[in-house]
């Protein structure tokens, strides 16, 4: 396959082009070289990077065939071009968080994600464009400008990892990092037709990457299949000693889980909160995508689950870290993001140790919700994409409605993975999120690699200008 037109390489999956890599039918190299050009091509209009590496992405490159002509093959990701969500430490290459006030910041040290990754070999492109210090779901507030859906250039990619969903379905990386604290993974996962997959918290360790809120932060792959996703899973996946949020969770064989069947799984449907006020689209694709989750497993029923949408900590905490930045450089935030950020002096002591606890106190009682069922289904999002110039709308102060869905999921710590499920008739894609018990992530991949073998909204990719072969 030397020699194949980057359209082709870039359209692989991960897991196609880890094993055309392996036989040594296509190079590192080559597929760097076709995501390399795709970015130069695409990149001006969905603006989806903010920093593209090229010259170390060829050196990764070069370094992966190498070792894979010696018959040093390190793995699936290795020789991979992956991208960065741009608040992921990367040693000197500069971390902004989309902001001003982090636009020269250059860390000396690696995210331990970044540094997993780098051991399982992984190409690294560049830092994914996102929402000012992940505190929004739109990815519209940027420094470096608003992220723009491949499906629709009018419409929100989603946030905050938007710039990770965007480049992803429009291939210019065969897979990206996000970060996830309240829905910043699934939702532009849904909204650009892609896997966003969210891990039991703790599982992946968040040190070296700018935080927005302690106790919710999650880091998690985005792919265009769940296979994609168990491959990154696997190797950032894990116990890190030196990050205080990171626990001890069983680290299975993912890819391997796969292959269990689901007709015994039985799912749990949660109507209550997450199934109000759908949009009549999402809720038809919703319904469908029941029906043949149905005919999978072992069947459906309704049940009810914990759901806050309280959000002192996640502001008491994003205030804390960002207090002395606000005080000697208010002017280098976005206004909406500076005054979303003076919300947390708000917060009282009490209201903070309250919804510690009540944080505390519904991720123990969510076990209970996996007595009767070994998953729960819901709408990822329940409206499509919105456009920019309804999302420019929004009042700083209000709670994204976009992620009215996922919010409680960072909450009650469980893993929780978003796939594709349709599209309205305007051609904007649907998101299905499946969720499963803490440490769960095998039964969780496994539902949704199954309903997606079942189906077909994986395959479609959005319309974007002419693919190119010519390199950067």
């Amino acid at each position: 396959m030397s020699g194949a037109q980057s359209d082709d390489l870039t359209r692989l999956s991960i897991r196609e082009a880890a094993d055309l890599i392996r036989k040594k039918k296509v190079s590192p190299m080559e597929l760097t070289t076709a995501c390399l050009g795709r970015i130069n091509q695409l990149n001006p209009i969905l603006n989806a990077f903010i920093t593209i590496t090229a010259e170390s992405a060829v050196a990764q490159a070069r370094e992966a065939e190498a070792e894979v002509m010696r018959g040093k093959w390190r793995g699936p990701l290795h020789g991979i071009p992956i991208g960065l969500k741009d608040l992921f430490d990367t040693a000197g290459v500069r971390t902004t968080a989309a902001s001003g006030v982090f636009k020269d910041r250059i860390p000396k040290e690696d995210a331990e994600v970044v540094r997993r990754l780098k051991a399982a070999g992984a190409v690294l492109l560049g830092k994914t464009n996102m929402h000012e210090f992940a505190y929004g779901g739109t990815s519209l507030v940027s420094y470096f400008g608003a992220v723009h859906n491949p499906w629709d250039m009018s419409c929100i990619a989603g946030g905050s990892s938007g710039g990770s969903a965007a480049a992803v379905a429009a291939e210019l990386c065969f897979g990206a990092l996000g970060s996830d604290t309240g829905g910043s993974i699934r939702e532009p996962a849904s909204y650009c037709s892609i896997v966003g997959l969210k891990p039991t918290y703790g599982l992946v360790s968040t040190r070296g990457v700018v935080p927005l809120s302690w106790s919710l932060d999650h880091v998690g792959p985005l792919t265009r299949t769940v296979a994609d996703a168990a491959v990154v899973l696997q190797a950032i996946a894990g116990y890190d000693p030196a990050e205080i949020t990171s626990q001890q969770i069983s680290v299975p064989d993912y890819t391997a889980a796969l292959n269990v069947k689901v007709s015994s799984l039985r799912l749990g449907i949660v109507r209550d909160f997450f199934f109000a006020a759908l949009h009549p689209e999402v809720e038809a694709a919703i319904n469908e995508a029941l029906t043949v989750l149905k005919r999978l497993t072992a069947g459906l029923q309704e049940i009810k689950i914990s759901v806050s949408t309280d959000t002192s900590v996640l502001r008491a905490e994003a205030y804390a870290y960002h207090a002395e930045f606000m005080a000697k450089t208010p002017e280098l935030y976005n206004s909406r993001t500076l005054e979303r950020l003076r919300t947390g002096p708000e917060v009282t002591t009490l209201a903070y140790i309250g919804g510690l606890r009540e944080i505390a106190e519904i991720r123990r009682s969510t076990r209970q919700a996996f007595e009767s069922v070994d998953a729960l289904v819901t709408p990822t999002v329940p409206t499509p994409p919105r456009t920019i110039s309804e999302a420019n709308a929004d009042s700083p102060k209000v709670a994204t409605p976009d992620l009215r869905n996922t919010g409680p999921f960072d909450k009650n710590g469980l893993p929780t993975v978003s796939i594709p499920c349709g599209f309205t008739t305007s051609g904007l894609p649907i998101g299905l999120q499946i969720s499963g018990p803490l440490g769960g992530e095998a039964v969780v991949l496994q539902l949704a690699h199954a309903y997606e073998q079942a189906t077909d909204w994986h395959k479609r990719r959005p319309e974007l200008p002419p693919r190119t072969s010519t390199p950067v």
